[in-house]
């Protein structure tokens, strides 16, 4: 694109460029901030999302409104006040005080400790793409500045790639705020020179005052703007979801985060830039067996599949779905002089299926519904869509087009149901909040909770097994032998981090101690109302509300001779658990001869590196205990035992355990630095 203008394109091009990547770069890196705040939850990745929809429709709202009624030289006095306000908030650092109690709504405090950290900056870089294109646009009549939007999405999908890729591994947090920072202020300056050059423009009018509109002009219909919306939020709607349910039942790593939006971000760059790649022919096909295969992977045991397989074929099918509806999008988008009322349209298609997913649903729904809703919701808009392009096909065509669209809308809402009803076969209680869905399943030999796909623990009702600890706690378990051993001497004082359902208490004598850490109310419900360990128990117990490890901080030396961390069972790992001042933490609480037990079973994740020099670090002895499992009490697990005594796995039922293999080259995980990219299982 050339011009003769006085303004350089590049200018044009590097702010809008640098905006965007800006703007999701500290999208990653506020999640992983807060993450270790909230449990690790894979539902804060949710909530951080819901924030960054909501602002960039409220910058989107701004633009067109400034747009629409204020000249450029308000327009520039008013955005170049808000850019200097932004300074202010330099360098990006979430403040201590917003650490949580245990008993806020985690949501709400999410978003107002975002609000207070990022909220005037990113409003700010979520203007700048739709308000430079308009300046673009205005200044040059005769190209299409849909280009610029395009650049902007690859901006977007740079910086997200580049996060977990290359940022996250190589610089802690804190020098990640400062080179963050550090570019702001670069893009305050390109703006600061844009918005200086809009004055130089022709005076600006309204809209509303300007006349002979030709056809192609007209306003957008009130249905034409309510499908772009459609189109937008389906989408949205599903990259949360998905995004939800992989960092549930893998990991909630930047890496599971990126991913969807990258591939979201993606199909925006195809559509809008290469319009000719989306050919419906191919595309619409594709997107039938997409849906299909969405809505028949949860059918699947995917826990149980290479990493590389479940993933890839999960994305590729929402990747499929993403350009089916932003190539339709694209393919609808109106002249340039109503820009901005489009592009604020495709920001509240956005947030509204944000909104769905992570306000809606965790509050509304006792499962995760919301998958399924956006399976059958984008047959049903993709369906709406279509019917205006529908219009060159013979009646009997359309007809067909149309049958055969609610056919599919039909089958995959059947799917859906049938899959939730073969799921809710034996469960007998079901509720969801912030953290996650649970469900208590029962058959006549045993009662089971599960949080997503992962099971916490597990109860037999005979009155010969009910009292015996089961699944990865039984006695042959690494958490099972350190109890056993340390019980020996004497009573026992022992701190549990993530109650499941209670099983450890089954250890308990008269005398004994257990204090119970759990950071989700309904876990402790369940346990308390539906599992009888808590009440069989003769030992004395208490039960923490809150996230385990800030609870210990705040807590004095509780000198336990066990502290066990089951927070790790499952596929999604809190790394906030697993730092160096995590360990201090630990070891502060545990006497010179405790013993520190992990539960580091994981079907991905290979945790044992990451301990291993952890205990290096603190001079600390460490084994590695890997159980097969049994056809009767016992899951297979893994667990891995750290004590500071000397000659504890000399006794003779702990010579069995392993040794760790060294790990010198592995950098010790911070909590500023960590990288769930080097322990994946190959």
């Amino acid at each position: 694109m050339k011009s003769d203008d006085s303004t350089p394109l590049a200018s044009y091009a590097i702010t809008i460029f640098l905006s965007a990547f800006l703007l999701f770069q500290v999208q990653p890196m506020m999640g992983k901030m807060i993450l270790p705040w909230f449990g690790g939850a894979a539902s804060v990745w949710t909530a951080c999302m819901l924030f960054f929809q909501a602002l960039l429709l409220l910058g989107y709202c701004y633009t067109h409104w400034t747009m629409r009624y204020l000249s450029p030289q308000r327009q520039s006095l008013v955005h170049l006040a808000l850019l200097l306000l932004c300074l202010a908030f330099l360098p990006i650092s979430p403040s201590p005080d917003w650490k949580p109690q245990g008993f806020e709504n985690p949501t709400v405090l999410i978003l107002l400790l975002l609000f207070a950290t990022i909220g005037l900056p990113y409003l700010v870089l979520s203007t700048t793409g739709p308000m430079v294109q308009a300046w673009f646009s205005r200044e040059r009549t005769h190209v299409v500045p849909y280009r610029l939007f395009a650049l902007s999405n690859l901006g977007s999908m740079l910086a997200l790639l580049g996060y977990p890729l290359v940022l996250e591994s190589s610089l802690p947090t804190r020098w990640q705020s400062w080179v963050w920072s550090a570019l702001f202020v670069v893009f305050v300056v390109l703006c600061v020179y844009l918005s200086r050059r809009s004055l130089t423009l022709a005076k600006f009018t309204p809209l509303r005052e300007q006349s002979a509109q030709t056809d192609a002009d007209r306003p957008p219909t009130a249905g034409q703007q309510l499908i772009w919306v459609a189109l937008s939020a389906c989408p949205s709607l599903m990259m949360v979801a998905d995004t939800s349910f992989m960092t549930e039942n893998i990991a909630p790593i930047p890496l599971m985060w990126v991913l969807p939006l990258a591939l979201y971000l993606l199909s925006f760059i195809i559509c809008f830039e290469l319009p000719a790649w989306y050919k419906r022919v191919v595309w619409l096909p594709l997107g039938v067996v997409a849906l299909g295969l969405l809505a028949y992977l949860p059918h699947l045991n995917m826990g149980e599949w290479p990493i590389g397989r479940s993933v890839g074929l999960n994305l590729c099918s929402f990747f499929v779905l993403c350009m089916v509806c932003h190539g339709e999008l694209a393919a609808q988008k109106p002249n340039a002089r109503h820009l901005t009322q489009y592009y604020l349209m495709l920001s509240l298609g956005g947030f509204s299926g944000g909104f769905f997913v992570g306000v809606i649903a965790p509050y509304f729904f006792d499962s995760n519904y919301e998958f399924y809703v956006g399976v059958v919701l984008t047959a049903a808009v993709v369906l709406a869509a279509m019917l205006p392009a529908s219009l060159g096909l013979s009646p009997w065509g359309r007809r067909f087009s149309l049958g055969a669209g609610a056919a599919l809308c039909i089958v995959l809402a059947w799917v859906s149901i049938t899959y939730h009803r073969t799921k809710s076969e034996g469960v007998t209680w079901k509720a969801r909040n912030f953290y996650g869905a649970l469900k208590m399943f029962e058959t006549p030999d045993f009662r089971r909770m599960l949080h997503g796909q992962i099971i916490h623990g597990q109860q037999y009702n005979s009155d010969v097994l009910r009292r015996l600890p089961s699944t990865y706690f039984t006695p042959n378990s690494g958490v099972g032998m350190a109890i056993l051993a340390k019980g020996q001497r004497g009573s026992l004082h022992v701190g549990v981090v993530g109650l499941g359902v209670g099983t450890l208490v089954a250890y308990g004598r008269e005398g004994d101690t257990f204090r119970l850490y759990e950071i989700d109310p309904l876990v402790i419900e369940l346990a308390q109302q539906k599992f009888t360990y808590l009440g069989d128990t003769p030992a004395k117990f208490d039960i923490v509300l809150g996230d385990g490890r800030l609870q210990l901080d705040r807590e004095p030396s509780q000198q336990f001779d066990v502290l066990v961390m089951d927070a790790f069972s499952g596929d999604s790992v809190p790394v906030h658990l697993l730092t160096l001042e995590a360990f201090a933490i630990y070891f502060k609480h545990l006497k010179p001869d405790g013993v520190l037990a992990l539960n580091v079973t994981n079907a991905f994740i290979d945790l044992a590196p990451v301990l291993k020099v952890a205990a290096d670090q603190f001079g600390k002895h460490i084994r590695l205990q890997e159980h097969p499992g049994d056809q009767d009490l016992a899951f297979a697990s893994r667990w891995i035992l750290i004590t500071g005594e000397n000659d504890f796995f000399e006794q003779p039922n702990l010579q069995s355990l392993s040794s760790v293999p060294p790990a010198a080259e592995f950098a010790p995980w911070r909590d500023d630095y960590s990288s769930l990219l080097s322990v994946l299982k190959k």
